[in-house]
């Protein structure tokens, strides 16, 4: 089903990126959360800080998003990523357990 409102763990999430919210970003994901940057996994909140730090919230990123998506517990979210990293139309799909995210994939949008 097509929604615009985005469902509250993944809005949270996302006003604590576009804020730069460090803590924030990692308290989002469940122990043992994953990250993959196009087939490029970061598992657990060590890699995912890693990665982030120089691709995500190290890299001042922000999303605009411009479309909304939930099918039962994934939300898919695309909008225009902005960061000193990269930029671009992409596409974010959260897969959540409970108010946890416990994988994040992102893609071209």
């Amino acid at each position: 089903m097509t929604d615009t409102t985005i469902p509250g763990p993944v809005a949270d999430f996302i006003d604590a990126v576009n804020r730069h919210d460090e803590a924030a970003f990692l308290d989002a994901f469940a122990e043992g959360g994953a990250v993959d940057d196009w087939g490029r996994v970061f598992t657990g909140r060590e890699q995912i800080k890693g990665w982030s730090d120089n691709e995500f919230i190290g890299a001042q990123g922000t999303l605009a998003v411009e479309e909304v998506e939930v099918s039962g517990s994934t939300v898919t979210v695309v909008g225009d990523w902005r960061s000193t990293h990269a930029n671009g139309r992409s596409r974010f799909v959260f897969d959540l357990d409970g108010d946890l995210l416990t994988r994040m994939t992102i893609r071209e949008g």
